[in-house]
């Protein structure tokens, strides 16, 4: 289907319930539809928006538009969860019915006042030329789960921004409301991230960009986000268009982050002595979201997907998914990421794998494991081979994880033989150099399209989609370049 911007933008009133039906069920009956991933119910699944604790539980937000695999009309879904891996979707919470959010919901996030929820996002209208008018909006949640918008806007779009202003996010500090948005500078065209503040939620004062950097970022930020890690300030924000000469960077548009020294949003200043790294260095992760619990521990999620690129579900019109929740950590001046302890529920019939590989071999760790496991290896130091997910009989496609734990201490992950192809232009393969002469642990879960590696215990994730043929038999295996120990266990995981 080739999608018209007048489809795209059609009221959610006018489209045929029997056509939302279909896809509904085209969706259920996909093949790569994750089960323990949040992935939509139709259509296009978006940005996390409004993560946050509330009235003791956790709520999650996305991005949503239910007609199809694109980017329309938006509004947001709820979900909430009891232990940040089963979530319930308790359906839409804001919808795209008044002026100052006509044309999409866009993203934000969520603050506790007091004893509701105070939602915080971006309006995105359009005039009769199709010129962008961006909004800040408010909403209030009570303990119901009922949100009422407010009627006017919070601030609209200042005159040192162009009209690409978005992605509130909200934060209280010392009894101030402080707000970040991505943002593109008028003068220049730069990516930035700009700064407003607030006593009472009502009246704004614009506080120009925050400063954390004198390089040029490219030409627009989204999606930042300031939270605190360890008692230290960590900026997670989206560039777009950032020089690679800056990054060394493959996707489209690569999700990072900075560890800062300090952060006064008072004065607008977040100050660093490391340089801009990469959050996930996988094929598939943007627009992430995080927060601090009332615990003060900081928790991240997700989108897996990229803007821009066509993913192979198009076709059965739906798209994306979110990643697991993780737990944040800094470890030797770097961002660690792990599961939530309670994605361990999940796991049934353990399967302990142990063994010692002969040089030029290969051999099957797990046969049928099915869609949805959970893997963790240990690999020692001085070892060299080749990990394949997917795997079929015919040794002719697989998720390939090519490991070196010698003195070239590299992980590369390779896509190009794993089922069916997409994003090509990118690259088919992803990589970070290791400690040498290190072991190697890799704790991997599978949820049909879905794969995330965490590395090291979360030192790096790489985060991506695959799609593997549906005649490919599902094998684990393990080739070896030289003779090979190894020790890991196996979980299915439940749905």
């Amino acid at each position: 289907m080739k999608w018209t911007r007048t489809q795209r933008y059609l009221p959610y009133s006018k489209w045929p319930t029997e056509y939302l039906k279909k896809i509904t069920r085209q969706t259920a009956d996909s093949a790569y539809r994750p089960l323990y991933h949040t992935a939509p119910t139709s259509g296009l699944l978006n940005d996390p928006n409004g993560f946050s604790y509330f009235n003791g539980k956790w709520h999650l937000f996305y991005q949503s538009f239910p007609y199809g695999p694109v980017h329309g009309l938006k509004s947001w879904v709820h979900l909430i969860s009891d232990d940040l891996v089963n979530w319930k979707d308790i359906g839409p919470a804001l919808l795209p019915d008044t002026p100052y959010d006509a044309q999409g919901v866009y993203s934000g996030s969520a603050h506790v006042i007091g004893e509701r929820l105070f939602l915080m996002y971006t309006g995105n209208v359009r005039d009769e030329n199709w010129q962008r008018h961006p909004y800040q909006n408010g909403a209030w949640m009570d303990q119901n789960n009922q949100i009422t918008k407010l009627p006017r806007p919070l601030f609209g779009q200042p005159q040192h921004t162009t009209d690409h202003f978005r992605d509130p996010q909200l934060l209280e500090k010392a009894g101030r409301y402080y707000v970040l948005l991505g943002a593109q500078n008028a003068a220049d065209k730069q990516g930035k991230i700009a700064l407003f503040a607030s006593d009472d939620l009502k009246n704004w004062q614009d506080r120009g960009y925050l400063n954390f950097t004198d390089q040029n970022l490219g030409y627009m930020i989204e999606c930042p986000n300031l939270i605190w890690v360890d008692h230290q300030p960590v900026l997670v924000f989206c560039p777009q268009g950032l020089d690679k000469k800056l990054l060394n960077y493959q996707n489209i548009y690569p999700n990072t982050y900075l560890i800062g020294k300090q952060c006064n949003l008072t004065d607008g200043s977040f100050t660093t002595d490391q340089s801009l790294t990469l959050l996930d260095h996988g094929f598939d992760v943007y627009a992430s979201q995080a927060f601090n619990a009332p615990d003060g521990q900081a928790y991240l999620v997700s989108w897996l997907g990229l803007p821009e690129i066509a993913y192979p579900t198009d076709q059965e019109n739906w798209a994306h998914c979110l990643s697991l929740v993780k737990k944040l950590t800094i470890k030797n001046n770097r961002l660690y990421q792990q599961p939530v302890a309670a994605i361990k529920q999940l796991r049934q019939n353990q399967q302990q794998l142990t063994g010692k590989l002969p040089a030029t071999s290969e051999t099957v760790l797990v046969k049928n494991p099915g869609k949805q496991y959970e893997l963790q290896l240990e690999i020692p130091a001085d070892q060299k081979g080749t990990l394949q997910l997917f795997r079929d009989s015919k040794q002719q496609q697989g998720f390939k994880i090519n490991f070196d734990t010698t003195q070239a201490a590299q992980l590369v992950l390779d896509r190009s033989q794993a089922g069916q192809q997409f994003a090509q232009a990118y690259g088919t393969t992803r990589q970070v150099d290791l400690t040498a002469q290190q072991p190697l642990t890799l704790d991997i879960f599978i949820d049909n399209s879905v794969c995330e590696v965490f590395v090291n215990g979360g030192e790096f994730v790489f985060s991506q989609r695959v799609f593997p043929l549906p005649a490919t038999t599902n094998e684990i295996t393990l080739e070896a370049a030289q003779e090979i120990i190894y020790n890991g266990r196996w979980w299915q995981l439940a749905n």
